[in-house]
């Protein structure tokens, strides 16, 4: 059956925007490792969130791994990956899970009552480090669906409204970091 491979994907314009981005918060992507506030497993469990709404494998294969090595239940994950995690009013890490869920399915659009919620709820400086991690696993996210797209359009499943020598380049560039891991995201991309 053919049909348009559908996830998110980079464009040259898009991916440009992204990249600038990530140089210029070098600083406060060195503040979020050493955010107190937020330990590895909370950080897994945003790249976990984003990354259901994204349906990337790579991305969900990688960060189910280390979720699991930072100390998170397999129950857990999984639960997380379907979006089916609980959302407890009392648990510190809610607000953030919940805003991360919101960014990804408004495709980095989120309302400013989020924003500000999350704000208030954790400070200025907690916030700025979640919202990086969000924007490093949306970068992630949407690199693997790149690299996706090209091998979809091989298949005869092209993306919508892509650009096949972007998505060839991209592929290239991709191609040492994510085909090795083909074989170990079969399980996620048969859900994604």
């Amino acid at each position: 059956m053919k049909h348009t491979f559908d996830r998110r994907i980079y464009n040259f314009s898009l991916l440009c925007k992204d990249v600038a981005y990530i140089i210029l918060h070098i600083p406060s992507i060195i503040g979020l490792l050493s955010d107190s506030k937020i330990n590895k497993t909370f950080i897994e469990k945003i790249m976990l969130v984003v990354t259901a709404v994204n349906r990337c494998p790579y991305c969900a294969w990688y960060h189910a791994k280390s979720a699991l090595q930072s100390g998170l239940a397999q129950e857990d994950i999984n639960s997380i990956l379907t979006l089916q995690f609980s959302a407890q009013p009392d648990d510190y890490e809610t607000v953030a899970l919940l805003y991360a869920q919101h960014f990804a399915e408004t495709n980095r659009k989120p309302d400013e009552l989020m924003n500000k919620k999350l704000y208030e709820y954790y400070g200025k400086k907690t916030a700025r480090h979640i919202i990086i991690a969000i924007r490093l696993i949306y970068f992630g996210n949407l690199s693997g669906n790149t690299f996706d797209a090209f091998l979809n359009r091989l298949k005869g499943n092209p993306a919508n409204k892509s650009n096949v020598i972007f998505e060839f380049l991209f592929f290239l560039l991709s191609a040492p970091i994510l085909l090795p891991t083909l074989p170990h995201t079969a399980r996620y991309r048969k859900e994604s």
